[in-house]
Order: C-alpha cells, then structure tokens, then sequence
C-alpha cells in the first residue's frame, strides 16, 4: 500500500492554528499530542480519506522552530504511508536517495516509523516516508 498519509504543516501555535482548521474548517480532530523524539506538538486532523498535520517546534532546536524561523508557516513536507518503511528505506538508499535518518524511527510512542527523503533527493520536496502500527 501506498497512499498519500498527511500533509505537515509548520505553525507557530497549534493551539491557534485549530481556530482555523478545527473551529472554522470544522476538521475533526484525531489526536494532539507531543513527540519528544521529534521535539514538536502535533494536532492531527482528518481531511477526507487522508490526514492534515499541524506542527509546533517545543523547543528553539527543533527542526520545527528552526523552519519557522527560517521561512515562516507553511507546508512542511508531504508523508507517503508504506507498508514496510524498512524495506521502502532500503530501496531508497539502493537508488542513491538521501534519507534525513541512517535508519527508520520510532515515534509517538512506538506507533508510528518514519524517516524523510531529502529535498535534494525529492525535486524540492521533503518526503516523509511512514508506516502506521495504529490507527
């Protein structure tokens, strides 16, 4: 299975952001939660058949925060949902593709394995490649 995941978002608040999305938008929210691994709050909204992801550096060294500083609120990156993302990294290096992590990891408590494609490997794009052990 591949299917487009999430769309990850960089804001300066979620807690603000949801105004938006949940308040006025009326997306359902699926989870809000912190990932220390990845130094971020989340707020995880569904979207149709797919899921947009809302993003909060919580500390001044996260990749988050450094974005936002950088280039301001926007789209962060685009997750493409795997069924082995072990496997799909593996390919991945095979092919010469640079990836942000050696290997895979784990977050949000074990329920999830991610790892990103370098936008210097994906036309611009950083790619999260993730594999999904809940729903």
């Amino acid at each position: 299975m591949r299917v487009l995941d999430h769309i990850g978002i960089a804001v300066k608040s979620v807690d603000e952001a949801l105004k938006l999305y949940r308040d006025l938008l009326g997306l359902e929210v699926v989870e809000v939660e912190e990932v220390p691994e990845e130094k971020v709050k989340v707020a995880m909204l569904k979207a149709g058949s797919t899921y947009i992801e809302l993003l909060e550096g919580t500390s001044e060294d996260s990749a988050i925060s450094k974005y936002v500083a950088k280039r301001g609120e926007g789209i962060h990156h685009i997750a493409i949902r795997v069924d082995n993302v072990d496997e799909v990294c593996r390919k991945l290096k095979e092919a010469g593709l640079r990836l942000v992590y050696e290997e895979p990891k784990l977050v949000s408590g074990g329920k999830r394995k991610i790892n990103f494609i370098h936008p210097k490997s994906a036309h611009g794009v950083l790619l999260e490649v993730l594999e999904r052990y809940e729903q």
